[in-house]
């Protein structure tokens, strides 16, 4: 796990930006307005829309792949919950430019290694993984139109937020037959990979990718840390491939950090497509993990020197000496006020 860099982006954006297909429920909870200038703009309620941006304003300027992290401020319009806060700090990690399983095996793998640091197990923590061309095979299975796609993504990401029954009836409301609901549901509910291969058959994508993707589990040796879950497809629109997101095992907390594979992204922001994936990593959930298990750590501020001028002479001198961090080690200068 090599060579990622980093980047940033403003932290207002144009708000078509992030403006996407009716009924995202993130449309709904941006922090919105009109400038001096006319203009409509939008505090950043997440980063990859101005990932998408930049890498397109790069245009063949840049060598691909790019492996870029950022880390930034975001807000969000909803309802507080415990783990959700409308303004809070995000860790973005992307790989633009393969379409390899080995992009997402590598993502996890960061993901895994921040648990491991932190004290986290995979006792505590574990990756739910799945792919959204295994919801698009059984979508045209039952000659489901395209274009309904993204809204049965919305509503299949409620699973174990909402009822079944309310699951089932706002499918239905989209327009999927009963029998389509079911089939659909149906597959949904498998968490065994080989399950899945008997329903779908090995020769697609879909499967193809998720096998691949366990077997480079086993290479980087987190096989331990990561479930087959049908029912994960991630409620952004612009996944396309495997989407993956952290959960902790004693179910009291929303999910801790997801992401997954969005290859055509570009494209909606006027762009040419490029393989890429990423993820999405919040603060919030994972400090009350962190509380939870003990493991918040002592950050208080140390000071082991201390320069005091003891004379109007010494003033100078004092300020020539700039503080120090190295190894916790903080050097700061104070003044000594005359009488």
């Amino acid at each position: 796990m090599l060579a990622f860099e980093e980047v940033d982006f403003p932290v207002l954006e144009s708000e078509a930006l992030f403006i996407r297909k009716a009924g995202e429920e993130i449309t709904e909870q941006l922090y919105s307005f009109e400038d001096k200038g006319g203009r409509r703009v939008a505090l950043r309620p997440e980063l990859t829309p101005s990932l998408a941006r930049l890498v397109i304003q790069q245009g063949k300027s840049i060598s691909l792949p790019l492996k870029w992290f950022a880390i930034g401020q975001c807000w969000r319009y909803e309802r507080m919950t415990r783990g959700r806060r409308r303004e809070h700090y995000q860790w973005n990690m992307d790989i633009i430019g393969t379409s390899r399983v080995r992009a997402e095996a590598e993502l996890i793998y960061a993901i895994v290694c921040l648990f491991e640091r932190l004290g986290i197990t995979a006792l505590d923590v574990g990756i739910r993984v799945s792919s959204r061309k295994v919801l698009q095979a059984v979508l045209q299975s039952y000659s489901v139109p395209e274009k309904l796609f993204s809204k049965v993504c919305i509503i299949i990401d409620k699973i174990g937020k909402i009822p079944t029954e309310e699951i089932e009836k706002e499918l239905m409301l989209v327009g999927l037959s009963l029998e389509a609901v079911n089939g659909l549901l149906q597959v949904l509910s498998l968490t065994s990979l080989s399950k899945l291969e008997e329903v779908l058959g090995s020769e697609g994508e879909a499967v193809s990718d998720l096998k691949k993707l366990f077997s480079l589990a086993e290479d980087y040796g987190y096989s331990q840390w990561i479930v087959f879950d049908a029912s994960v497809v991630r409620g952004l629109a612009y996944y396309t491939g495997i989407v993956f997101e952290a959960f902790d095992r004693e179910g009291k907390l929303r999910a801790i950090c997801g992401g997954g594979r969005y290859d055509r992204l570009l494209s909606v922001f006027g762009g040419e497509d490029i393989p890429a994936c990423g993820f999405g990593f919040g603060d919030a959930v994972i400090v009350e993990l962190l509380k939870e298990k003990g493991l918040v750590p002592d950050l208080a501020r140390k000071v082991d020197d201390i320069v005091f001028p003891l004379d109007t002479e010494l003033e100078g001198p004092a300020s020539r000496l700039p503080p120090a961090y190295d190894n916790k080690v903080e050097v700061l200068t104070w003044w000594k006020t005359s009488a």
